[in-house]
């Protein structure tokens, strides 16, 4: 199975592995997330994973005012965790190599994140987990991902998405909104696209990592973007 990428970073939102629930697990959607994941990396895809918390906790909009920035944060940091234990499991029961690096000590839950031992896994066909963020308030899962694609020297970073692409405009609002097949960093940031938060962004563009952004309602996008069919947008 030839892959246009070797290594890659994939970022899942949340609310992804709530489905139509909004909170908690979609165990049966997960599972197809998995598989198709396991298959990519028996394949030869070297796979890192940063999972958002947002089937569980929102930090600061769901800290209503109530919750101090960096505690919300730092709630939103718990949440990734748990999302990361639960996929890893998934992973495990289908017997794929799996493991969970944390962005801080939290033990039982997985080992201290290491660069060096990271891309060690990835080389030896381990599914990594990158739980934690990036181990500081202020910054989001999005930030993270970027930062880890960039220090274990990832070929792209792929941004599964609950929409198939990056458009000019909010097509659930406005049903007139073009997509973008590809679009620049410089030109994301110049007209405040959701893609990701500026500070991933100017990340990703400052060390030059591609990003494609798909639809992870149909999990084998994941296989298709690893083959370089980009059913999405890449921001590059």
């Amino acid at each position: 199975m030839g892959f246009a990428y070797k290594r890659v970073i994939l970022k899942i939102s949340g609310e992804a592995l709530a489905g139509d629930k909004k909170t908690g697990f979609d165990f049966e959607f997960i599972s197809r997330v998995c598989a198709t994941i396991k298959d990519c990396a028996e394949g030869g895809a070297q796979i890192g994973i940063v999972i958002g918390g947002g089937n569980f906790w929102r930090g600061v909009k769901d800290g209503a005012g109530k919750v101090e920035r960096v505690s919300a944060d730092r709630m939103g940091m718990l949440a990734t965790c748990m999302n990361c234990l639960a996929v890893c499991d998934v992973f495990r029961q289908m017997g794929a190599k799996a493991r969970i690096m944390t962005a801080m000590d939290i033990q039982g839950v997985g080992e201290r994140y290491d660069t060096r031992k990271a891309i060690e896994y990835m080389d030896g066909g381990n599914i990594v987990l990158f739980a934690g963020g990036s181990g500081a308030p202020f910054f989001s899962t999005d930030t993270a991902a970027v930062l880890r694609a960039a220090e274990v020297h990832a070929d792209a970073i792929l941004l599964a998405k609950n929409i198939d692409g990056v458009y000019d405009d909010d097509p659930r609002t406005n049903p007139g909104a073009v997509k973008f097949d590809r679009i620049s960093y410089d030109e994301v940031l110049a007209r405040h696209l959701a893609v990701m938060d500026t500070t991933a962004t100017s990340l990703a563009m400052d060390n030059s990592i591609p990003v494609i952004v798909f639809a992870l309602a149909e999990p084998d996008n994941i296989r298709r973007t690893l083959s370089g069919e980009a059913p999405g947008t890449t921001v590059s």
